[in-house]
């Protein structure tokens, strides 16, 4: 089996493989590789091989070992040896060639397929998107059935339009050949080209690839490796393994492509560091993961990253790396962090189809690794925090954990420093008002209100009390002033039902010199206490007071961002501004993002945490929990409020006034059975759904019977709760659209493309599809704002 893996190679010429005949140079020692690939050889897992490693701008490593062919005659194995690459084609050819036509707007990556090739709607999959077949999140079977007889590409054709779902699309990783024989399919139909001839002309011949095509001529036969013997006895050599791409008659989107070791090194360092075929950003996007964002199986456009198939990545290359195996015995693996690449060749199904490669592709990454003694820049490692939120040890398979920390508050590091960011002065006490409630305590459990009004140069002045009050404990708009009983300060409410009860006023801010705020939020866009923030800076701002933040965990982590942004013009008292439902950012980094975006100019200092990590959930932290809200009594309740929270606007109970506020949906119109089965059908990642019966005791449908479910969160890191939420109130509308009144969900949701996807009867997973790019230019975005 020929087996292919790439280290990172930054400039490797095209010109060093004018006539495959230069030697590279032997700096490092490959002896251990050596072993390996001859001890695989002697053990007959395959009869011979090519490796090319290349490293840093150079091939440093490019050698032929044992046999191209053992039957029906035996051939010595060159390094110019033509390989039938099975399924790298998928990457090489038909991936190259989907981003090309992406990059020229002649395909979007979230539409459906059915948009280009409307006979793929057929057996419902006309909510399939581009990127599910990239990604091998689509839902199809792993190939067209084999068992009867046909041929020809329009059968095949045919044959992918009619396929039948096996799983809900955007689900589950299925590897699947249907995916990429549709996605040559799809090119041939944008293009006007068939596959091997589009593939030949914009990828192969720009990148000088003279020696990789389809459908070999026969001048090419003597240097190809022979694969194995065929239904009828004919040893297979310039003819396709992969049956069914043989039965479509050589070229197809999953197989069919014949290429040498020099060739893919073109190619491997065309994807590091050149821009010939495909710009940079264009390489970046399908070079990380694109796969639904909580999925286990990490998958770029075409391209494997962590998933069961990159055995090929070995033991020392990060997971930031990506690559391709094929059946027939080839990898390639490709290293940005490292700056390699490794190749790795071999006809292994010869002569009969009992060689094995799995191992040895992993023996030999782990091997390469070892000699190049590989170091990952600073700029690597970033890419690396990026895709895992803790480090790279925590990127496979998404096995994220929790870990034992201990985070200190900001005030908690503000009471280390005595204070000093405020400059206490005992000759002229700096007159403090601070925003806070009941979470405003320190790892002791002393209010911030106390300790300021005890510190020595520090005149606390006036306290302001968001939503719920200072005590966190009413749910109501009539909040008036009073005053703080331990300290005696003045507390005014900046709650109400008007945008002006909501803001400090001049004169409540006329006798301070600055504003402390101190307040413990959830992590979602449409929670009050982000307004009052941002209500604050302006204010700030507008007085010219300076502002202090004291920071605190975000309770969800700070690794996912996920839901529709806000549209613009939609801003409101929940819905500061334009981000993302949940947007991943402490408190603090929502002050400098809001200060920043919003051009508010206030004078703000960020007291941080010490010791939190973007990837920690709440309990993660040591800190203890004190419910934020009335309702908000523990951090399941926080994981689903991003999407539970997102659909309340709506006519239906999300519990509150029940012990479990945001686990439970229902109302009196609700079938509670028919409404879990729907859901548990529709296979959401993270969550299953108990049919129940509650009454609440207050709010939406007070003391009514309510049929509805329990959500129960079975693996939080791959629960998109705002999908989640979206999924709930699709199900509503399909079983009850006379009773569920869909349009009061943008009153949270505040994304009008969505709500109106979501009536006409798009699949919810579709729209959370066009979430993707815009959240990923949020990402992008909100960089410079983060503290951690």
């Amino acid at each position: 089996m020929a087996c292919g893996i790439a280290l990172v190679v930054t400039s490797v010429c095209p010109s060093l493989f004018p006539q495959h005949s230069h030697e590279p140079r032997r700096a490092h020692d490959f002896a251990d590789l050596d072993a390996i690939i001859e001890d695989a050889v002697d053990r007959d897992n395959t009869p011979g091989a090519v490796v090319l490693i290349g490293h840093d701008g150079h091939v440093v490593y490019r050698r032929a070992f044992g046999s191209r062919s053992l039957e029906p005659t035996r051939e010595r194995m060159t390094v110019g040896t033509i390989f039938d690459l099975a399924s790298l084609t998928k990457c090489i050819a038909t991936t190259t060639a989907v981003m090309q036509l992406i990059e020229t707007g002649r395909i979007r990556l979230n539409d459906p397929v059915s948009a280009y090739l409307p006979e793929f709607s057929q057996n419902g999959k006309g909510q399939i998107t581009v990127r599910e077949l990239l990604t091998h999140y689509s839902g199809l079977a792993p190939d067209l059935d084999l068992k009867e007889s046909w041929a020809g590409r329009d059968t095949a054709f045919k044959m992918a339009m009619e396929a039948k779902l096996v799983n809900p699309p955007g689900t589950r990783f299925v590897y699947s050949d249907i995916n990429f024989e549709t996605l040559g399919f799809l090119v041939e139909k944008v293009s006007g080209m068939p596959l091997n001839e589009y593939a030949a002309k914009k990828i192969f011949a720009p990148l000088g690839m003279t020696e990789t095509r389809f459908l070999p001529p026969a001048g090419w036969l003597p240097r190809i490796a022979p694969t194995q013997y065929d239904d009828n006895g004919r040893m297979l050599r310039g003819t396709v393994h992969d049956p069914t791409a043989r039965r479509m008659g050589g070229v197809a989107g999953h197989a069919g492509l014949f290429s040498t070791a020099d060739d893919l090194a073109k190619f491997a360092q065309e994807l590091l560091s050149g821009h010939t075929v495909l710009t940079r950003s264009a390489i970046e996007k399908m070079s990380t993961p694109q796969q639904p964002a909580t999925a286990s199986s990490l998958r770029g456009l075409g391209w494997d990253i962590d998933s069961p198939f990159s055995s090929n990545r070995g033991e020392l290359l990060p997971v930031g790396s990506f690559g391709h195996t094929g059946f027939t015995g080839t990898s390639l693996w490709i290293d940005p962090t490292t700056n390699s690449y490794i190749i790795l060749l071999a006809n292994a199904v010869h002569p009969n189809g009992k060689g094995s490669m799995v191992s040895l592709r992993s023996r030999v990454a782990t091997a390469v690794a070892h000699s190049l003694d590989l170091t990952v820049s600073e700029q690597a490692k970033l890419r690396l925090v990026r895709i895992t939120g803790y480090n790279e040890s925590l990127m496979a398979e998404r096995r994220l954990t929790t870990r034992n920390g201990e985070v200190k508050a900001g005030i908690d590091v503000l009471e280390e420093h005595a204070f000093r960011e405020l400059h206490p002065d005992t000759g002229h006490p700096v007159r403090i008002g601070l925003v806070t409630n009941q979470t405003g305590i320190d790892a002791r459990g002393q209010r911030t209100a106390d300790l300021l009004a005890h510190t020595p140069g520090i005149a606390l002045k006036a306290i302001f009390s968001p939503e719920h009050g200072v005590a966190g404990a009413l749910d109501t708009t009539e909040i008036g002033n009073s005053q703080d009983s331990a300290t005696g300060v003045p507390v005014y409410s900046v709650y109400g039902d008007t945008d002006a009860r909501r803001r400090p006023t001049p004169e409540e801010l006329a006798d301070l010199d600055a504003i402390v705020y101190d307040i413990q939020d959830i992590g979602a866009r449409f929670y009050t206490y982000e307004s009052t923030l941002g209500y604050f800076l302006e204010a700030a701002a507008k007085a010219q007071k300076q502002i202090f933040v004291l920071d605190r965990p975000n309770p969800v982590g700070g690794v996912y961002v996920q839901g529709p942004i806000a549209d613009p013009g939609s801003e409101s008292f929940v819905s500061y501004w334009q981000i993302p439902v949940r947007h991943g950012m402490t408190v603090g980094e929502l002050a400098q993002l809001f200060n920043g975006q919003r051009s508010i100019g206030a004078n703000l200092t960020v007291v941080p945490m010490e010791g939190w990590m973007r990837g920690d959930w709440f309990d993660s932290t040591g800190l203890m929990w004190i419910n934020p809200s009335p309702n908000m009594r523990s951090l399941t309740e926080a994981t689903l409020y991003t999407g539970i929270g997102m659909i309340e606007g709506t006519n239906i109970s999300v519990g509150r006034g029940t012990d479990a506020p945001f686990e439970l949906v229902g109302a009196p119109w609700i079938d509670a059975p028919a409404l879990s089965a729907y859901l548990n059908a529709r296979q959401i990642d993270g969550a299953r759904f108990l049919p129940v019966r509650f009454t609440p005791t207050a709010s939406t449908y007070a003391k009514q019977p309510c049929g509805g479910v329990n959500i129960v969160v079975t693996a939080r890191d791959s629960l998109d709760a705002p999908e989640l939420g979206l999924e709930i109130a699709a199900a509503l509308l399909h079983l009850y659209p006379n009773q569920f009144k869909a349009p009061a969900l943008d009153g949270l949701m505040r994304n009008k493309e969505s709500l109106g996807g979501l009536v006409a009867g798009e699949d919810p997973r579709r729209i959370a599809e066009d979430w993707q790019d815009a959240a990923s230019t949020f990402v992008t975005e909100r960089t410079k704002y983060l503290l951690y």
